[in-house]
């Protein structure tokens, strides 16, 4: 990993503020939050869950070029903004993690946005980064330690392929 990787954060203000990583990621410096959907950079990778491709290690270029965007919204409103963004960027899935946040404790993709964010970092092999950032909530830095196997094998995937094969020897 030879740059920082832009972390670049879609918001609709949707959530409770007092529990949005999204907010305290910014707050903390660790990514730039826009309100503004058209103010996201093209060509950014997109952790979009519905997108076919996972994110892997052939991703790298791009994210370092480019930085790596994650929405952050409702559920019940996601589809539009993918829809919206996925035109413009090049969307890729997270593989199956499990979730250490208090709301979502224990089940599988339903990730916070920094969960979302240390993921993608740990993958494309900013491990430290992904530590770090994980530090601002007490419960962070148990999300590695719970899902150490599968990110460790996710980080060694050449590409998409070999992320999915990985991520069904676990789930």
């Amino acid at each position: 990993m030879n740059k920082t990787i832009r972390l670049i954060i879609y918001h609709a203000n949707e959530d409770d503020p007092k529990k949005c990583s999204a907010k305290k990621m910014n707050k903390f410096n660790f990514a730039n939050l826009t309100s503004n959907i058209k103010k996201i950079p093209k060509n950014t990778i997109l952790l979009n869950p519905f997108a076919e491709k996972s994110l892997s290690q052939e991703d790298a270029l791009i994210a370092e070029k480019n930085g790596i965007v994650a929405i952050d919204c409702s559920w019940k409103n996601a589809e539009n903004s993918f829809e919206y963004l996925d035109k413009r960027n090049y969307s890729r899935a997270l593989p199956y993690l499990i979730a250490v946040n208090p709301i979502n404790y224990g089940k599988i993709l339903k990730l916070t946005t920094l969960e979302a964010f240390a993921a993608a970092l740990y993958i494309l092999d900013d491990v430290d980064r992904a530590k770090k950032i994980l530090n601002i909530y007490k419960w962070g830095p148990q999300f590695i330690e719970l899902n150490k196997e599968p990110l460790e094998d996710y980080r060694k995937a050449k590409n998409s392929r070999e992320i999915i094969e990985y991520m069904n020897q676990y789930f």
